[in-house]
């Protein structure tokens, strides 16, 4: 969910016009967490992380083969 979706309870306006104090700081609190991205992998979209699930499954089941 993006932030442009969320009401504010404070004035009941859209967070994303940052119309009261309440939904300026919750723009910037989730703003600055977008900026974040969650991580070494939270720059990947769904399709690559999908992608490179399935490259090392497949290495996984190599190894697997090789070792026996």
């Amino acid at each position: 969910m993006t932030y442009d979706r969320l009401v504010c309870a404070n004035c009941a306006a859209p967070v994303s016009e940052g119309r009261c104090p309440a939904c300026r700081a919750s723009r910037r609190h989730l703003e600055e967490l977008d900026r974040r991205e969650g991580g070494p992998l939270g720059g990947l979209n769904p399709m690559m992380l999908i992608a490179l699930l399935v490259v090392l499954v497949g290495a996984l089941a190599v190894l697997a083969q090789h070792a026996a």
